[in-house]
This record gives C-alpha cells, sequence and structure tokens, in this order.
C-alpha cells in the first residue's frame, strides 16, 4: 500500500513557560514544535511550507530537515505505553503525518512524488529535549530514540504545491537495505559495530551531520554525548 499524507501541519516558533519558575520542565523555552493543521494546498519550498518555521536553526530546517514526517501509526502505542491521550498527531512537531509507512519500511534516499513536489529521504531524526518538554515526559526523547520511532526528514528536490490526502509516489529506492529503522539501530543500539558505522557513514544520500558523526565514531572512536540532547534543560 502506497504511503499516504494524512495531515499536513505548520506552525512559526513561540514562546512559552515562566523565566524563574523552580521545576526545570516549567521553564520559559522557545521552539517551532507548536504546528496547527494546514486545509488545502500549500507550498513547499527546498527549505520548509510557507508558514513553517524552527526555533532552533542550528539543530532544525535547512535543505536537509527541510519537512519532518512522522507515522500516524505510533501516536496509539505511545497513548497506550506512556498512558496519556495527550500526545496526539502533530504533537512531534511534524509537518507530514504519514500513513502505511514506518521506519521500517522506508529508506534513506527514498525519492517520492507528492503532489506537485518531490521530496527524499535523508535521515532519521535524532530526538532532542524539547517533545519531552511539550508534555512534560522527561525521558521521552530516549524512549523515542530506545524505540526507533523517531520519525525522519525529507529533503526536497522539487519545489510545487502539496495537500493533505495524497499518496506518495515512490520514483527511486536506490539504497532499500539503508531504512531508517537499520539507521537507528546503527547510530544508537549498535554503537560498537564499526564496520557498520562505517558503511552506514559511505551513503552519499545520508545527511551530512550523521555522516559526520558516524565518520567520527569509525575514525576517531569518538561518540557523541546524548545526554544534552535528549534532555537538555530540562534537568
Amino acid at each position: 500500500m502506497e504511503p499516504f499524507l494524512k495531515k499536513v501541519f505548520v506552525g512559526l516558533p513561540k514562546t512559552i513557560g515562566e523565566k524563574e519558575a523552580e521545576n526545570p520542565m516549567e521553564r520559559e523555552w522557545r521552539s517551532g514544535i507548536f504546528k496547527e493543521p494546514v486545509q488545502g494546498p500549500i507550498w513547499l519550498g527546498k527549505t520548509k511550507l510557507t508558514g513553517d518555521g524552527q526555533a532552533d536553526l542550528k539543530n532544525h530546517g535547512g535543505l536537509e530537515k527541510a519537512i519532518f514526517a512522522y507515522p500516524v501509526e505510533h501516536y496509539s502505542y505511545w497513548e497506550k505505553e506512556l498512558g496519556t491521550h495527550r500526545l496526539v498527531p502533530g504533537g512531534m512537531g511534524e509537518n507530514f503525518l504519514m500513513e502505511h509507512r514506518t521506519e521500517e519500511g522506508i529508506a534513506i534516499g527514498d525519492t517520492f512524488q507528492i503532489g506537485e513536489a518531490v521530496v527524499q529521504v535523508s535521515q532519521p531524526r535524532q530526538p532532542c529535549w524539547k517533545p519531552a518538554r511539550r508534555f512534560g515526559i522527561k525521558n521521552l526523547a530516549l524512549l523515542l530514540q530506545n524505540t526507533g520511532k523517531t520519525g525522519w526528514y525529507f529533503r526536497v528536490l522539487k519545489e510545487g504545491y502539496v495537500e493533505k490526502g495524497q499518496s506518495f509516489t515512490l520514483l527511486e529506492r536506490p539504497l532499500p537495505q539503508w531504512t531508517v529503522a537499520r539507521c537507528n539501530e546503527i547510530m544508537h543500539v549498535e554503537k560498537q559495530n564499526i564496520e557498520g558505522a562505517s558503511e552506514l557513514a559511505q551513503c552519499g544520500l545520508l545527511a551530512p551531520n550523521w555522516r559526520k558523526t558516524l565518520n567520527k565514531r569509525v575514525e576517531k572512536g569518538e561518540f557523541s554525548d546524548i545526554r544534552k540532547r535528549v534532555f537538555g534543560p530540562n534537568e
């Protein structure tokens, strides 16, 4: 079954919280994670959808992270696993809510026609502390990472209008072995698999930042400290 664009979300950064809050999880923070559903066609440019934005341009947005996609199927899992109804579609900050495709069934370099646009899978998402802050679940980024339910990013090869309800038509699948799920395993689970890291780092369609991180592991034995990313100022 073809992947399906169930909903489209956009949103501009906003600041919430209290500057002097005693609990770090309640302190002031700024993020573009708060998205609203879009009705009708919307323009997909090289770096983002019209009306979308990111607060942290160092770690979000840009050519390699133009669109964040997340499977709708994961939300029922999180509702059951975490015992909360607060995690609803759009909650992870995704632009594309996708149906009929998860991390196991989509690979780096997969190229799709969606509406007028053409998009290509560039990398898995590496979850940061912001979803945790949004939902008040301190270890949420770690749970996303450890389950592999991370979602992924698209780069935009051809700009154009897209709209919810459209199907993704696969145009090319050059690297079926490098599913998003497999990439997550290499990066986060099989940290001592240097051969696997080396092979993945040589994947030219993988986003440069991922390749750089993997090359540091292979060439220098360097492993990035994930604590700052997954917990950050929430601690």
